[in-house]
């Protein structure tokens, strides 16, 4: 008489899974065995007390402590014996340097199998993949905070902060200035639990330093270090030094310092990819430290031109007062094309008001280059007229980027205080808007000067014109820009010849800084924070008492 086991023999019923696959297993158990040798997934069965009455073959291969007749509440794989003992479907544990994961099915009569899965490719996948993205984002991040600010020591600092713990529980980033005479070099320290970093000097005889200052490109790991080599730049709380990786920050041109990542003792190594993500994360830092210098340079350039470019301290001049309004266009910079300008000459002054062609940077050069060739001419020459067609020579024989693409509108004059308590002023004029006088009764006159623009032409023709303000009197030299405002209700309308009259009527008798300033606050009111041109503005009276 031919027997077999229930849960292969052609006398089992069939199960639920064979009636919907429209057939019944196999009857020769043979053929049963060589199909579930033929998975790719381990199989165990077990009767309902938990003993193992089938392992394939792969299941021998996992599981080598599994057999027929194991009881798997007792087996040698603790956690397929944990799941058999508390009747839990599943489990996933490393079993022999491999990732498994199990899945049990109840059969009938209390049997029961697992199906195991050697998952150890997928998980290290998973796991790569899970890596990748966390490097993706900390670079996206660094990116970000690191591109934040474009000044130098907080950038410095930044890319000390953000490798903490990430990377390392200490992050030193040695900065190497520029020029030795900028400063010396230091370093920037944070370590994990610190409050804000630190700075230094530079420790001497650091391993791997040297070569990250010169430049080298790849990170040089080391795997413990002497704590001596690292006494200098260790908080006094920090425990045994690990790990320590070294790597170049390059910046613009050449290398803009060295990044010195540390782990305590105790902690994993740098691998290659640990490696790999220093360095680029080295390079942004490096990146950033070198625009942050760069903008720094330029800053210092712009407020040392900014500083020799905006209208001088108006002089004292005896009898006479002065008072000048000035406004750029540009919001980062505070020079433009517009000026003024007043010297002593004798017992009176020279004054200067302009609009040289052109907006920004460009403008303001010209600007200084016409101030400069005034301050030198009028050493030789003080008679307006004289001095202007002096100027206008100068600026024709300058060199110029294309023919005429720099001249200036220019009002030159002096003023001198006479006995009887007035002013007399002799005005010359290039190409710019009339000076207005404001009489005592509150009447505003033009005092038509006219001229052609200075620089412009080989055969320019120019004029003068003398006028005398008695006490309570004003002149107003003042440059297009007030005039060309664009504001009011429309947002688009002139301010217009006949408002500046108006406002200067309105304000008859007041003295010269009183007037410019409350000219500055009409235009302001005007333009209502809109875009304007340059400004500017120099008020002439006689001094009172």
């Amino acid at each position: 008489m031919t027997t077999t086991r229930p849960d292969v023999g052609a006398g089992a019923p069939p199960t639920a899974a064979g009636r919907r696959r429209g057939g019944r297993l196999p009857a020769d158990p043979r053929l049963a065995r060589e199909l579930l040798d033929g998975l790719a997934e381990a199989v165990l069965t077990t009767g309902a007390d938990q003993v193992v009455t089938l392992a394939n073959a792969l299941a021998a291969d996992l599981l080598p402590e599994v057999t027929p007749g194991t009881d798997l509440t007792r087996c040698a794989v603790p956690a397929l014996a944990a799941a058999a003992r508390s009747g839990t479907d599943g489990f996933d544990a490393t079993h022999h340097g491999r990732r498994l994961r199990g899945t049990r099915r109840t059969l009938t009569g209390g049997r029961c199998a697992w199906y195991v899965r050697d998952v150890t490719e997928e998980s290290a996948r998973v796991d790569a993949l899970h890596a990748e993205r966390t490097r993706t984002g900390f670079l996206a991040q660094a990116g970000s905070r690191l591109g934040l600010s474009l000044h130098r020591d907080q950038t410095l600092h930044t890319a000390a902060t953000l490798p903490v713990p990430y990377l390392a529980d200490l992050a030193l980033v040695l900065y190497r200035p520029p020029s030795p005479a900028d400063q010396r070099p230091c370093w920037i320290r944070y370590a994990d639990g610190d409050p804000a970093p630190t700075e230094g000097p530079v420790p001497a005889g650091l391993p791997g330093l040297s070569a990250a200052l010169r430049g080298d490109a790849d990170p040089d790991p080391w795997r413990d270090a002497e704590p001596a080599a690292l006494a200098a730049v260790l908080p006094p709380e920090f425990a045994r030094p690990g790990p320590v990786l070294v790597c170049s920050m390059p910046g613009t041109g050449r290398p803009a310092g060295a990044l010195v990542l540390l782990r305590r003792a105790g902690r994993d190594g740098f691998d290659r990819r640990d490696a790999e993500l220093a360095r680029e994360y080295a390079a942004r830092a490096g990146a950033a430290v070198g625009a942050a210098e760069l903008y720094g340079e330029q800053a210092h350039l712009a407020r040392v031109l900014e500083q020799s470019l905006l209208p001088p301290k108006l002089p004292t001049v005896p009898g006479v007062a002065l008072a000048g309004g000035y406004r750029a266009a540009g919001d980062r910079l505070r020079i433009g094309g517009d000026f003024y300008d007043v010297s002593r000459i004798g017992q009176g002054a020279l004054f200067a008001l302009g609009d040289v062609c052109g907006r920004g940077v460009g403008a303001a050069v010209l600007t200084g280059r016409v101030r400069q060739s005034l301050q030198t001419l009028r050493l030789v020459e003080r008679r307006p007229l004289e001095l202007i067609r002096l100027l206008d020579r100068a600026l024709l024989d300058t060199p110029q980027p294309t023919p005429r693409s720099q001249f200036t509108t220019l009002l030159l004059g002096t003023v001198e205080a006479e006995p009887d308590g007035s002013v007399r002023l002799r005005v010359a004029g290039g190409g710019h808007p009339d000076p207005l006088v404001v009489r005592a009764d509150g009447t505003v006159g033009r005092v038509r000067v006219g001229g052609m623009p200075v620089g412009a032409l080989t055969a320019a023709g120019f004029a003068d014109a003398e006028v005398r303000l008695a006490p309570g009197e004003l002149l107003l030299a003042y440059t297009d820009g007030v005039t060309g405002a664009r504001g009011g209700p429309a947002g688009a309308e002139l301010f217009g010849e006949r408002r500046l009259r108006q406002a200067l009527g309105e304000a008859a008798g007041l003295p010269p800084t009183a007037l410019v300033d409350r000219l500055l606050r009409l235009v302001d009111d005007w333009l209502a924070g809109q875009s304007q041109d340059d400004i500017a503005m120099l008020a002439v009276a006689a001094a009172e008492g």
